[in-house]
């Protein structure tokens, strides 16, 4: 792994920013085309920021020439012998981060980096833990394959945050260094970093704001799987429901199966003039099992201090 200086902007003496300090991290792979201008561009807009701060590009074990590329701007460098995943880049950029607030974007040209400013001073002047760039503006660009899951995926993720999550994963948002390394036993190296960390951190009190931004097609080609990433973060979004809010889960399937102990007797009875007892108790005894097994984590997580919170 190797590391370069970092290039640090000018700070401004009147703007709060200046000693908190900014660690832009990008992780890039096999981003050869699109690289270069993201860089170039991101370095003119955190200058004319005025805000504190360094760019530190993550090469995770690309094959071409994204790490030449790199090597033409002023910024620091890390760099992965082999490729880890979007997750470990990040943690990568994290661990090695200068700076105690964290902004993260990627290095395909898709989002608004100019936007990064508002994020940071939503996170330090209004005192939020995490401000995300939702991508729900007038100008958004997803892939009409991938609505149908992204739609199901957020419909579970907010059962399980009991709250309205404009974008679960998007990849443009700012947080504290210090709440990420507490969490980074849960935050995995693959794509469902995004996703972790926003659950992580709704299904732990902590405050997280949505600012509406654009999102544009990507220079080169996704690294997305769709079928088995969206597999992944369906076990995911269930793994950390179970972990964080058993009832959201355990208690409405308990219902659910109880519900249909109730149907299938009523059905056997008035439709064959005979109990199916049997199956009828099987699924009452499910329903009484899982609502048991519900009950039983959440106790041990209520018990149990959390690892997550600043003041426990």
């Amino acid at each position: 792994m190797t590391l370069r200086q970092p290039t640090v902007g000018t700070p401004d003496k009147t703007a709060p920013a200046q000693a908190e300090g900014i660690s832009v991290i990008v992780p890039a792979f096999n981003e050869e085309n699109g690289i270069g201008p993201v860089l170039e561009k991101l370095r003119q807009i955190m200058a004319g920021s005025r805000l504190e701060h360094e760019i530190l590009v993550v090469d995770d074990g690309s094959s071409d020439g994204t790490a030449a590329a790199i090597r033409q701007h002023d910024v620091r460098f890390v760099q992965h012998k082999v490729n880890k995943g979007y997750g470990a880049a990040l943690k990568t950029g994290i661990r090695n981060a200068r700076y105690p607030i964290i902004a993260i974007t990627d290095a395909d040209g898709t989002y608004p980096n100019e936007r990064l400013p508002e994020l940071v001073r939503v996170v330090i002047q209004k005192d939020a833990d995490m401000a995300v760039g939702s991508r729900t503006g007038p100008n958004v660009s997803i892939p009409l394959i991938r609505k149908p899951a992204k739609w199901f995926i957020n419909r579970l993720a907010e059962t399980a945050a009991g709250q309205r999550i404009p974008d679960l994963n998007s990849g443009l948002r700012v947080f504290r260094r210090s709440m990420a390394l507490r969490m980074f036993n849960l935050l995995p190296s693959g794509f469902s970093f995004t996703t972790t960390i926003t659950l992580a951190m709704l299904t732990n009190g902590y405050s997280v704001t949505y600012v509406p931004i654009d999102y544009h097609e990507r220079t080169g080609r996704s690294k997305i799987k769709p079928i088995r990433d969206t597999i992944s973060f369906m076990q995911l979004v269930l793994r950390m429901a179970l972990y964080f809010a058993p009832l959201k889960i355990f208690i409405p399937l308990s219902l659910l199966l109880l519900l249909l102990a109730v149907v299938t007797g009523l059905f056997t009875l008035l439709i064959f003039g005979k109990l199916a007892d049997v199956l009828t108790l099987v699924l009452a005894l499910s329903a009484f099992q899982t609502g048991a097994l519900g009950l039983l984590a959440e106790l041990i997580n209520k018990r149990m201090p959390s690892a997550y919170r600043e003041d426990e």
